[in-house]
């Protein structure tokens, strides 16, 4: 069924076609992102990973329809989702789970969970309830979290909740910004297994954004690494491990040499950015 938010399918084909973005502060340019171009399969797991201020979250925004682009195009399954003529909205198609996290703290877990497909008018409470707990029985979050409000959970089961809404509305397209920078090591490693389950499960899309060279590798793939402003794509790493991964995967010499590989990158376009005394304003 095309409504089934956990049913693999081939929709989620994110083109990038010649990218460039010029923020435009008081008259100052500052050159984001430069004719970048780059295919997302439908269902592939990319993590797009560079210096800070290279225009990551630039793109993922643009991608969400958060920000217009200056030249360019992207495309989701061969619909214009963005260009300089148009103005561009988020879309239920392309959900953003945040590294700061946004559930609304005055609401349950259920009702956070529900919100979204009631709002859009896409079910009835009852149906939204039963949707969600179907969800959550799938994806392990516990049905005892439902009346719990946000301050009361822990910050991996935050990160959980949050992608479980995401879930719900049942997108093409998972983007997320950075959604573990704040965790400790720990609760950052056990999400990382969690994501890559719900990956197993639901093969959506997925457009991945870090700073963290191992969670890349980990996660990806590919990955794709950006340099320094201006932001253009500078290589791209086929990350050929099996699937499904777990935390073992880290200790393999496979695991290493794609980490080495990335992390060359990743230096040189560092100290570029250094050099030029790079502060991150995309």
């Amino acid at each position: 069924m095309d409504d089934n938010p956990l049913e693999q399918n081939e929709e989620g084909r994110i083109t990038i076609d010649h990218v460039s973005k010029v923020y435009d502060p008081e008259g100052v340019n500052v050159h984001a992102l430069d004719n970048c171009c780059v295919e997302v399969k439908p269902g592939e797991f990319l993590v797009l990973i560079g210096p800070s201020g290279c225009g990551k979250t630039t793109l993922l925004n643009a991608i969400a329809g958060f920000d217009n682009i200056t030249e360019g195009s992207i495309y989701l399954d061969e619909k214009i989702i963005a260009s300089p003529h148009m103005k561009q909205f988020p879309g239920a198609d392309r959900i953003v789970v945040f590294q700061n996290g946004a559930l609304f703290p005055w609401k349950t877990v259920l009702e956070n969970l529900i919100y979204g497909p009631m709002v859009q008018g896409k079910m009835f409470r009852d149906e939204a309830v039963a949707e969600v707990r179907r969800i959550m029985d799938k994806l392990g979050l516990s049905r005892s979290t439902e009346d719990l409000y946000p301050e009361s959970l822990s910050s991996g089961m935050k990160r959980q909740v949050e992608i479980i809404r995401a879930l719900i509305n049942n997108p093409k397209v998972l983007l997320l910004d950075e959604p573990f920078r704040a965790l400790d090591s720990m609760t950052k490693s056990l999400m990382h297994e969690y994501l890559l389950e719900v990956y197993e499960i639901t093969r959506k899309t997925i457009f991945f954004v870090t700073h963290d060279l191992e969670e890349a590798v980990f996660l990806a793939d590919r990955v794709i690494i950006m340099t320094t402003r201006p932001g253009l794509i500078k290589a791209i790493i086929d990350v050929d491990i099996p699937r499904p991964r777990d935390f073992h995967v880290l200790a393999t010499a496979q695991f290493m040499e794609f980490k080495n590989q990335a992390a060359t990158f990743i230096r040189e376009e560092t100290l570029k950015a250094f050099e030029a005394g790079e502060r991150e304003l995309a």
